[in-house]
């Protein structure tokens, strides 16, 4: 809401209004704010759900610590989503395509894990959202996203016109936040483009999963393919996040890594000039994310304020799905989901030790009577608090393998 009142006092030429026009800026305040908010309201939160006696039930697993959690606040994802809307409201373009989208998953995914939590605890029921409604919900989002992401006419790229040589620059004012220039020589189009890491023509159309139909066919069901991959991504990475949360501050933690790097992502992609300099696609309009990932990052540190070791307070699904899904959807949105398995490599080493760990479990069960493990537990974090490795050093150790795949998924920018 602030973005209009000072776009407005810009037109009217008060000094000090047109700093609002700059990405950086605002998306400075973003996270300031949302820090703020995250750390005023959590105390505030904490007390309430102490008061309502809304504490985590703890299963017996044997680890080292695990019963002073017992009765430890959960539903603290309220915290992240509340920074992260409150703060998107106030600084950024809400009739941005992109931003509408990422405020949908956050409140739709933040819903589902609401309900999830609220039989947990309410309920007692340890069981929660039945593991179908859950999957009927990230459907649901992926269908809305899918469909809004292919149809509408604002979700477009530019790219260069093959016989334009000549290369114009302008300045930055002009190049971010004025999305009706038209820099020469670039034409805009729907497409169905994404961006493969690490290979020199790195564009992939998802046509080519259809190629073996004719061309005209190709065009006519490509969207129904974008659907399809946009569910199966988000329910991979709020799953994934799901499977992370299970040690103070882990996954806020490497969620805030993935989401500044998001957030470069979606600076260079929105910036004619970045894009251009590394061959990469230039998608207008999508600059306007970074005050969301700004949002993202700010609420996910906060919230780490009273997460980390030991926790005041746990996410719980309220949290865990919501982080997942926003993920998943930005990087659907800059073009960079095929980058999720390096970029949120964490989330895919926890799930992957899961799987492992119950395919071979079943498979030496059913060959020899008996079934074995890989791990000593799975999630992976949860096999190193077996070792007897402590908490906060497996979770710092986290953090560092999360700056690693981001750095890595950063350089694959320039690395063809």
């Amino acid at each position: 809401m602030l973005y209009y009142l000072f776009m407005y006092l810009d037109k009217l030429d008060v000094p000090g209004a047109g700093v609002f026009r700059y990405i950086s800026f605002r998306s400075g305040l973003a996270l300031i704010t949302s820090l703020i908010i995250s750390m005023w309201i959590g105390k505030s939160i904490i007390a309430y759900l102490r008061k309502k006696q809304i504490g985590e039930t703890v299963r017996q697993l044997g680890l080292q610590g695990e019963q002073q959690k017992q009765g430890t606040p959960t539903m603290g994802g309220i915290i992240i989503i509340l920074s992260i809307v409150i703060p998107v409201l106030l600084f950024a373009d809400i009739a941005n395509i992109y931003v509408i989208l990422m405020l949908i998953t956050t409140l739709w995914l933040g819903t589902i894990g609401f309900i999830d939590d609220y039989i947990k605890v309410f309920k007692k029921n340890k069981k929660g959202l039945a593991g179908k409604f859950k999957i009927l919900g990230q459907v649901g989002l992926g269908i809305l996203v899918g469909v809004a992401f292919y149809f509408s006419d604002d979700v477009v790229i530019k790219i260069k016109q093959d016989n334009f040589k000549e290369t114009t620059y302008v300045s930055e004012e002009l190049n971010t936040f004025n999305d009706n220039y038209e820099k020469p020589g670039y034409v805009t189009v729907k497409s169905t483009k994404t961006t493969l890491p690490f290979i020199k023509n790195n564009e992939f159309d998802y046509k080519s999963l259809i190629g073996f139909l004719p061309k005209s066919m190709q065009q006519q069901w490509v969207w129904l393919v974008f659907i399809i991959v946009t569910i199966f991504i988000i329910a991979g990475v709020s799953n994934g996040a799901n499977l992370n949360d299970g040690l103070d501050g882990l996954a806020a933690g490497t969620s805030s890594i993935i989401g500044a790097t998001l957030g470069v992502f979606a600076y260079v992609s929105g910036n004619i000039i970045f894009s251009d300099y590394l061959n990469i696609m230039y998608i207008p309009h999508v600059g306007e994310l970074v005050v969301f990932a700004s949002t993202f990052i700010g609420a996910t540190v906060g919230f780490l304020w009273y997460n980390s070791y030991p926790a005041q307070i746990f996410m719980g699904d309220t949290g865990s799905l919501t982080i997942g899904g926003i993920i998943a959807v930005f990087a659907i949105v800059v073009r960079k989901e095929l980058l999720l398995p390096l970029l949120a490599g964490t989330f895919l080493l926890e799930s992957l030790s899961v799987m492992l760990q119950v395919s071979y479990f079943k498979y030496t069960k059913r060959k020899y009577g008996e079934g074995r493990r890989i791990f000593l537990m799975s999630p992976l974090h949860h096999h190193y608090q077996k070792k007897g490795i402590h908490e906060n050093k497996i979770v710092v150790r986290f953090w560092i393998v999360a700056i690693f795949f981001a750095v890595l998924a950063i350089i694959t920018l320039k690395i063809r």
